[in-house]
């Protein structure tokens, strides 16, 4: 079953990032992590569906907070230019990514949008993310996404690295085995991964050699 929602607010986040509130045409049970696919409702993206994450959600006021690659002439090209009042049509909800308990969130890039619904809704429910522990990557410093809010989220530790800038305010590492080894303490809770194909089994490669148990691993798994 499908929704339409109605765009209320498109604005910038980082230099291709988006920041999107629509309101639903009806209640949409989502729980934090899962992802939706999107229909632009414009001449010629009907048929492109596109998964993407809700990042907040407030009774019928949905948000996103989406990437956009300007080379891709796809869907995510399209999305800073859409309008107040442009519609667009989700589907159900689905993925296996879901809050686990307090632990480390390993994001790349836009993997960071599923982490940042989770987080919010438990900043909402408990006033602190004491034990939590953010680990993002990202090529640079301008691409950080959301680092103001993340940084003043009570509780929450966060350890930003950067891969193709050599001077930064943050780490400049890949996260790499000896990186996890200086930032996470495998006996902490579940840790979460999210970023693209390649990172995640890198980095699930060298969660479990550095003895964390596969069950404690949390990530998105595709039939």
């Amino acid at each position: 079953m499908s929704t339409l929602l109605t765009l209320e607010k498109n604005e910038a986040v980082t230099h291709d990032t988006r920041h999107l509130v629509f309101t639903a045409s009806e209640e949409i049970d989502i729980t934090p992590g899962q992802a939706v696919d999107m229909t632009l409702m414009r001449e010629g993206f009907r048929d492109e569906a596109r998964p993407f994450t809700p990042v907040h959600k407030d009774g019928d006021k949905i948000e996103f907070v989406i990437k956009s690659y300007p080379e891709h002439d796809g869907v995510t090209k399209e999305i800073p230019t859409l309008r107040k009042g442009e519609m667009v049509e989700i589907s159900e909800p689905w993925g296996a990514i879901h809050d686990e308990g307090a632990g480390t969130f390993i994001a790349g890039g836009a993997g960071i949008t599923p982490f940042l619904a989770i987080l919010h809704e438990r900043l909402e429910r408990d006033g602190t993310l004491q034990g939590c522990t953010l680990i993002f990557s990202n090529k640079t410093e301008a691409d950080i996404i959301c680092r103001e809010e993340l940084e003043a989220m009570p509780g929450l530790k966060t350890v930003f690295t950067v891969t193709d800038q050599k001077t930064a305010d943050v780490e400049t590492d890949m996260i790499d085995k000896a990186f996890l080894k200086d930032h996470l303490d495998p006996e902490a809770g579940p840790v979460y991964v999210c970023g693209p194909d390649k990172m995640i089994e890198a980095v699930v490669s060298d969660l479990k050699d550095l003895g964390v148990p596969e069950t404690q691993i949390v990530i998105e798994q595709f039939d």
